[in-house]
């Protein structure tokens, strides 16, 4: 990348950007602890509504990236501030992780399976049959339908798993309700992200691994993005899409100096 002024503010997906499963991806330490020595402003994003910002930022350290739990944005905080922002102390019935409900009664949510505003889903280990017929039930009776993120699938040390959509789409289908995904790819996250650390779009990067979801966020966003190969994408992969990102660089380590805008 050519040797010019910097953007101020980084946008970065985690998982296979900066780690690889619970190990960190070459030159994604050192990539990190340059942002830091300039003190340019950065933050996290990751659509893994599981873990709280705490917990994750355990795990980066225990890989040596040293980050605080300010530079971490999950789908989940989008989704506690979308329904802040839509129905200030509502209610809801969910599915989900301690990451979940812990945005959620942060911004004052109560918990209830009568009557809720919404049924919120995220991500969990462990999907109750019972939970998700409840759901479906709740959602035809006339509760409203909000997903963490549409990713189907995801990576475990036993192959790949169903996710957060794949669930989605199972309540969808038996109660004939569409979902409104909150995390990426829906610029409303990177929207969100960008008042976290008081940024502007113009000033920014989006760096991630993942076509479909990072970089189409940072297009439409209007942001400019950097793919790196280091997670999902192979270099091929991207003639096969109508849009492409400004940079592509094989990981993080690739990343010295970048244009503000693209050339």
């Amino acid at each position: 990348m050519a040797d010019s002024p910097r953007p101020r503010n980084y946008f970065i997906d985690m998982d296979g950007v900066l780690m690889r499963g619970a190990a960190p991806i070459p030159g994604a330490v050192d990539f990190i602890g340059r942002l830091m020595k300039r003190e340019a402003k950065f933050l996290l994003l990751t659509n893994n509504s599981l873990y709280t910002p705490r917990d994750l930022r355990l795990r980066l350290q225990k890989s040596g990236l040293m980050v605080s739990t300010e530079a971490i944005y999950t789908s989940a905080m989008a989704t506690a501030q979308f329904l802040s922002s839509q129905n200030p102390d509502g209610t809801a019935f969910v599915i989900g992780e301690s990451g979940l409900t812990t945005a959620l009664h942060e911004v004052g949510y109560t918990f209830t399976d009568t009557e809720p505003d919404y049924v919120v889903v995220g991500e969990t280990t462990s999907y109750s049959f019972e939970r998700i017929a409840q759901a479906i039930r709740l959602i035809t009776a006339g509760a409203r339908f909000v997903v963490t993120n549409p990713d189907v699938a995801g990576p475990s040390e036993a192959g790949i798993i169903p996710a957060t959509g794949a669930v989605a789409a199972l309540i969808s289908s038996a109660s004939g309700v569409k979902p409104y995904f909150v995390g990426k790819p829906n610029p409303l996250m990177m929207r969100s992200a960008l008042n976290a650390i008081d940024a502007h779009s113009e000033e920014s990067v989006m760096i991630g691994d993942n076509m479909d979801t990072d970089i189409i966020m940072g297009i439409e966003s209007g942001l400019e993005t950097v793919l790196v190969l280091s997670g999902v994408t192979r270099r091929e992969d991207v003639e096969r899409y109508s849009y492409e990102p400004n940079h592509i660089v094989g990981s993080v380590a690739e990343i010295a100096h970048m244009n503000p805008k693209p050339e």
